[in-house]
């Protein structure tokens, strides 16, 4: 179904028995309890149980531990979501074709449910994606807006789970991500893009072809609506210079471009008078020269400066006032994964990220780097073998300062050739260029060498997918 002839959740059957394929993944699990929350029947799959499958469970969602046919047959749904990464053999796929059973992909049934809302914010990025859709969607909460929110992580304020179902449809706040250009399915009244840069390489083999789909993206954007961006970020102005072409050419207004900057770069909000406390950045925000409040941050980074003015833009245009978007960023203390503190190991901080790209990666060790420690010692994995082909000197020169690395082998789930890849090659060259790093087939062995490097005062920074961040829950298994 094309977004234009989408009708929205609402035309769907009502009552109707929806069947998730691969139900566990972070962002199905949590459509599947929106999906439920709407007063559909639910039912999924995932070949791997998990604690997010038995929360569905614990939710009255009926859950199958494998992928057979059978599980079609038992369940009778009337409408099948699957992943993006479900091949067209999967024998739940090809039992629904052959009953006939409507199939959507997970960003059509996204996309259904952005037409369903009156007000709707996507927010798109390559990087801080999550982090802005969280502090958004707390700003608004706050605010007393009581928005359905979608995000890509688990988030303490909606009980540990990745959605938050509102009341009625006024406002959706959802994150929006362009691997496989998914976000073309989404209607915006509002989008925000935190950044620009070349990822998901499998699908955009040039950082053109990336720009592009953030054009594509912003003409999905209501001619009333506001596209929110960091102001200094090239590439963005190159996606919207081709955006308002591609409108003039249509004979559509541009929607208001509102920008955000941190570093003096004039903006319509902007970050001023930055300092840090101990590593967590404090900042007056300022709205066309209108004092808005002083941020007192509880996560470190500059990145995050940008990310909570992108956000603090998105919840006022949308009605938050300037004391619940102060007091939202005071009290934000990040999303799953997201620079998550898990505990103590050793006397040490361990640290865990989902900083897989050399860009976040950078950002990530510079904001563990302004926190108060001894040594940072970095235990990361990269992701997908085609990313790491692609942006290998990245990987290198991002990686090179610090001063000691412990890889995890790549972790790929949808790749069946690794192009020659291995997080062994980073390694050799970051120890031929001078640095210090260590290659671990098995990422368990990481665990002993931990022992014998760490240091009471160090932090072990873990970065990378979920794969090698449940080191940190190994570390540490009854914090976080």
């Amino acid at each position: 179904m094309a977004i234009n002839d989408a009708k929205g959740i609402d035309s769907l059957k009502s009552g109707a028995k929806i069947y998730f394929v691969g139900i566990g993944g972070i962002s199905m699990s949590g459509l599947a309890l929106l999906a439920k929350g709407y007063g559909f029947d639910v039912g999924g799959s995932d070949n791997h149980p998990s604690e997010r499958t038995e929360m569905l469970r614990s939710k009255g969602i009926t859950i199958y531990n494998s992928q057979v046919a059978d599980n079609i047959k038992d369940f009778r749904p009337d409408y099948i979501v699957k992943t993006a990464a479900i091949l067209p053999d999967n024998e739940e796929v090809a039992e629904a074709l052959k009953s006939g059973i409507r199939i959507f992909d997970r960003s059509e049934f996204l996309g259904m449910i952005t037409d369903s809302y009156n007000h709707v914010i996507n927010i798109s990025g390559t990087h801080g994606k999550t982090t802005t859709t969280s502090m958004t969607s707390l700003m608004l909460m706050e605010a007393g807006k009581d928005p359905t929110v979608h995000i890509g992580a688990a988030f303490d304020m909606f009980g540990g789970n990745t959605v938050r179902l509102g009341s009625g449809r006024g406002l959706l706040v959802s994150e929006a991500c362009e691997f496989k250009k998914s976000f073309l399915q989404f209607r915006s009244t509002t989008a925000a893009i935190t950044n620009i840069d070349h990822d998901h390489v499998d699908c955009y083999p040039t950082l053109q072809d990336v720009i592009d789909v953030f054009a594509e993206f912003t003409k999905k954007v209501d001619d009333d609506g506001y596209i929110v961006v960091t102001a200094s970020d090239r590439n963005i102005q190159k996606a919207l210079n081709k955006a308002r072409i591609q409108r003039e050419n249509e004979g559509r207004a541009m929607p208001t471009v509102i920008t955000c900057s941190s570093n003096g770069t004039p903006a319509d909000f902007q970050a001023l008078n930055i300092e840090f406390v101990e590593g967590l950045p404090n900042f007056d925000i300022e709205f066309k020269g209108e004092f808005l409040g002083r941020a007192h941050l509880r996560i470190p980074g500059t990145h995050n400066i940008d990310n909570a003015l992108i956000a603090a833009a998105c919840a006022y245009l949308n009605g938050a006032e300037p004391y619940s978007i102060i007091k939202a960023l005071n009290e934000f203390n990040g999303a799953d994964g997201r620079y998550t503190v898990k505990g103590k190991y050793r006397g040490c901080d361990v640290v865990v990220d989902y900083a897989h790209h050399p860009t976040a990666a950078r950002a990530t060790i510079e904001a563990a780097t302004n926190m108060p420690h001894g040594d940072i010692l970095l235990v990361f994995q990269p992701l997908t073998f085609n990313r790491t082909k692609q942006l290998f000197e990245d990987y290198v020169t991002s990686l090179l300062p610090c001063k000691k690395i412990l890889f995890a082998e790549i972790f790929s789930d949808r790749e069946s050739d690794d192009l020659g890849m291995s997080s062994r090659l980073i390694a050799d060259e970051i120890n031929r260029r001078g640095g210090d790093a260590e290659f671990f087939e098995n990422k368990m062995d990481i665990i002993p060498r931990i022992d014998e490097l760490a240091k009471p005062g160090d932090i072990i920074l873990i970065l990378g997918p979920e794969d090698v961040r449940e080191l940190g829950d190994v570390l540490c298994p009854h914090e976080g």
